[in-house]
């Protein structure tokens, strides 16, 4: 069981949510405590977990026809670990979820909140914005830049800088571009598997 949680939580994407998480905090505040170490653990697992976790089970009919599945790039869970995989996805990161709401405001929470939401309706069942052509995109692109704006938000930095606000845009843009680039190595086994992306809409060359 440990391997295969090991496997869905996409180690080699650990540090793609945990720095900018990070690298916001400690940008605004200049220290480093336990709200910090705390907030970087959880989006280094537990937040992966929870997002790639869900994402394994919701698509595992489709992961069956992708190459890429069953290895770095994403575990092929069979269906007897849908249902624990699931389970603990959700619960580890209860209680780093619970701390932080604690430790924040209004709106840092809102912006959690807003995070926590996309990573849930990319994959789960009946939202699947992954089958919402460039919604796909911009979801995933919030799971990687919404850490660094919470990050920025929890030390209690101002997200009005004009500065701050191209940076931000900037990320977000090559989240966007990132998702859609990588999305047109699943374009086989997605029409195979009926599921409107992005690269399926625009197609490869595009």
């Amino acid at each position: 069981m440990i391997p295969k949680l090991f496997w869905s939580s996409r180690p080699i994407s650990w540090i793609n949510t945990a720095f900018p998480f990070a690298a916001g905090y400690y940008l605004v505040l200049g220290e480093i405590n336990l709200t910090l170490v705390l907030g970087f653990v959880f989006f280094l697992i537990p937040y992966n977990l929870l997002m790639y976790g869900v994402n394994d089970v919701f698509d595992y009919e489709s992961d069956l026809r992708n190459p890429r599945k069953g290895g770095i790039e994403g575990a092929l869970l069979e269906p007897k670990y849908h249902r624990p995989i699931l389970l603990i996805a959700t619960l580890v990161p209860v209680p780093f979820l619970w701390y932080l709401f604690v430790q924040g405001d209004a709106q840092s929470n809102l912006i959690l909140g807003i995070v926590i939401f996309s990573v849930l309706a990319y994959s789960l069942k009946h939202m699947r914005f992954k089958e919402i052509p460039f919604l796909d995109s911009i979801t995933s692109a919030t799971h990687f830049v919404g850490p660094l704006v919470y990050g920025i938000s929890l030390a209690g930095g101002s997200l009005g800088n004009q500065t701050l606000i191209l940076i931000t845009l900037a990320f977000f843009l090559w989240g966007m571009a990132s998702h859609a680039f990588g999305a047109v190595q699943d374009i086989r086994a997605d029409r195979e598997a009926n599921i409107s992306s992005i690269a399926t809409v625009l197609g490869a060359r595009a």
